[in-house]
């Protein structure tokens, strides 16, 4: 099974594993291990929802619009500040996964080791039904406000509903030069920000919510402290 599709007779073609996941979700483990190239071609169904598999005078569209799901690990030895493995060979890793497919990611989540006394700990968490409620609640606000989710926002439609107050904007500027991000990872920071302020019921984008969504670009900022070296 590959990840696009293939056509395995000239009359016989097959939907990959992101049309298998159509209004699903795919996950994808040790990000790394894929083929670069396997993994840039998701670019462009991760943005358009369809997928178009071609063979000679023939192609066929199939669906994929499916919310992807990755895990890797930050350094080829597990950690990337453990010593083990120099700035350049960490770089070199993580290089297997091209910037722009990167940029497609919204939230990029750094997950610390935990501690023994986090591991034992009996400490009540939200209950998935509360957190549920919460997203559900956020997903009807989006409809009702714009008739589609957030991150379907095209960049009309994003001065409509994801305008930002100067200070906003300056904050997002300043940051944007900070981590060389690219317009395509400052939308998507904007589209994030705008879907926290709808988890919380806020009418406007605030600060907060603009620091909260770029500290979710934990990918990028590794690589900026990478390059420092």
């Amino acid at each position: 099974m590959t990840l696009i599709g293939n056509f395995y007779s000239s009359s016989n073609p097959k939907p990959g594993e992101i049309s298998l996941a159509h209004n699903g979700v795919l996950f994808l483990d040790e990000l790394p291990e894929f083929e670069r190239k396997v993994l840039d071609s998701l670019r462009e169904p991760m943005e358009t929802g369809t997928v178009t598999i071609s063979r000679a005078a023939r192609q066929m569209e199939f669906p994929a619009q499916f919310q992807l799901i990755t895990a890797l690990n930050p350094s080829p030895t597990g950690c990337h500040n453990d010593k083990r493995a120099t700035p350049d060979q960490v770089m070199r890793y993580l290089s297997r996964v091209s910037g722009p497919f990167i940029d497609r990611i919204d939230l990029q989540i750094e997950l610390p080791r935990l501690t023994s006394v986090e591991l034992q700990s009996s400490k009540p968490e939200e209950t998935s039904a509360v957190v549920r409620a919460r997203v559900e609640a956020a997903y009807y606000l989006q409809l009702k406000r714009q008739g589609k989710v957030n991150a379907r926002l095209n960049n009309k439609e994003m001065s409509i509903h994801c305008d930002l107050a100067s200070t906003e904007l300056q904050f997002l500027a300043r940051a944007s030069e900070k981590l060389a991000l690219s317009p395509r990872s400052y939308h998507r920071i904007i589209k994030v920000a705008r879907t926290i302020s709808d988890l919380k019921g806020a009418e406007r984008i605030s600060l907060n919510e603009l620091k909260e969504a770029l500290n979710y670009r934990a990918f990028e900022r590794l690589l900026a402290q990478l390059t420092k070296y």
